[in-house]
């Protein structure tokens, strides 16, 4: 059985990462969307379904992007809403002779389909629906939820890394000692990968949930770790509280942050708040960068959008970030901002809320960031981390900025 992604309509409209990358390659919790599926399925995905521009996108561990009318009907195989988080511990189970539709909650969380089954067609995988296909599949309900907006993954991220660290087989009985010289406040684990490095001085807050430090995990003093909190390979802690936050893979992350997701290989290297807000990979904020994430009036924050605000609800939100999106020195962010991937913020005023993808600058003198530009910036810095870049890599940073207007 052969297990496949989809990014249906929904997960199209998750600005602004919806341009760079499938929806599975987002940081929930622990671990990727797209690993929480693989988990499920009990096998490694063969390729996202998702928008076509993204063909050349690679990133290590993820599969092949693919257009939604790619899967074939050769074979059996499970087609799983990227959007979709099982419960921890439940696992699929079926498989047979006929067609089997996957409900959580409201909506369709997927399906299973034998070998020679046509499936459904692409525009079902776009807005799925059961009335079509209830007639005739077997239909079964699945324990878990679907994500609606993107900035639900910020803030159900809490509640998903208190459920990952809990689960962990590590964190099960005796939750050990804190690193020598370290102090520990609260009765949660402490949970430490292969190569951690931890100054004196620092302090573990488990009071509400573990901490997890990946293998080659930096800590230097100064810092103050509160779970639950997750830390991924490579990733180091340059000083500072951090509340409840996930990061990583190879992030430098230094000052206030709290309740926020940092997806990977971005770096806040300095002073500065980060608070209820999403960060791409190959993010770079400048020093002093600072983002608001509740307004004076104590009121409702409405989100940016290509089209027009959205309304929240939430009286604290932050940012979303896209990859690529460099700041200067001293940004400030509002609470609601999205900014579009590829874009360089600067300037004497805040950005809007809504800043397009591959602006240059901030206000209404922004320009372009032109494409030869971008790409070639975009794998300067690739390079430093040592990352291979090769065409391939470039005809995928090239398919993103010719389909900025889909964002």
């Amino acid at each position: 059985m052969k297990l496949y992604l989809f990014d249906d309509r929904v997960a199209d409209a998750w600005h602004p990462f919806a341009l760079t990358r499938p929806a599975g390659e987002l940081l929930f919790g622990a671990l990727l969307l797209r690993e929480r599926l693989e988990r499920y399925a009990g096998r490694p995905a063969t390729a996202s379904l998702t928008r076509p521009w993204l063909r050349s996108f690679q990133e290590p561990g993820a599969p092949v992007a693919v257009p939604r009318s790619a899967a074939s009907p050769d074979h059996e195989r499970l087609l799983l809403c990227s959007r979709f988080v099982p419960t921890i511990g439940e696992r699929f189970e079926g498989r047979g002779q006929r067609p089997i539709l996957l409900l959580a909650g409201d909506g369709v969380a997927g399906c299973y389909l034998p070998a020679g089954h046509p499936g459904p067609a692409t525009e079902w995988l776009e807005e799925p629906e059961a009335g079509p296909v209830a007639d005739h599949w077997e239909t079964r309900i699945v324990s878990g939820a679907l994500v609606g907006a993107a900035w639900q993954l910020i803030t159900g991220n809490p509640g998903q890394l208190l459920a990952d660290l809990t689960d962990d087989p590590r964190s099960r009985g005796d939750s050990g000692e804190p690193p020598s010289g370290t102090f520990r406040v609260g009765g949660h684990a402490i949970l430490l990968g292969e190569g951690v490095r931890v100054e004196p001085g620092v302090v573990f807050d488990t009071r509400d949930g573990p901490v997890a430090l990946s293998d080659g995990v930096e800590v230097l003093a100064g810092s103050r770790i509160a779970g639950p909190f997750f830390a991924g390979r490579g990733t180091r802690l340059l000083g500072g509280p951090y509340e409840r936050v996930g990061a990583g893979p190879e992030c430098r992350l230094r000052g206030e942050i709290e309740d926020s997701v940092v997806l990977g290989y971005s770096n806040k290297a300095h002073g500065g708040f980060l608070g209820h807000s999403y960060i791409g990979r190959w993010v770079n904020l400048g020093a002093l960068t600072t983002n608001s994430d509740l307004k004076n009036t104590y009121g409702p924050i409405r989100l940016g959008g290509p089209a027009e605000e959205v309304e929240t609800g939430l009286t604290k939100l932050g940012c979303l970030l896209g990859d690529h999106v460099k700041t200067a020195i001293g940004t400030r962010i509002h609470a609601g901002t999205v900014v579009g991937a590829g874009a360089n913020l600067f300037g004497d005023s805040a950005p809007e809320r809504w800043v397009p993808a591959f602006a240059w600058g901030s206000g209404s003198d922004a320009s372009v960031f032109e494409r030869p530009r971008f790409v070639e910036v975009a794998a300067r810095v690739l390079r430093r981390r040592g990352i291979d870049v090769d065409e391939a890599t470039r005809e995928w940073l090239g398919a993103c900025w010719d389909a900025r207007g889909a964002d």
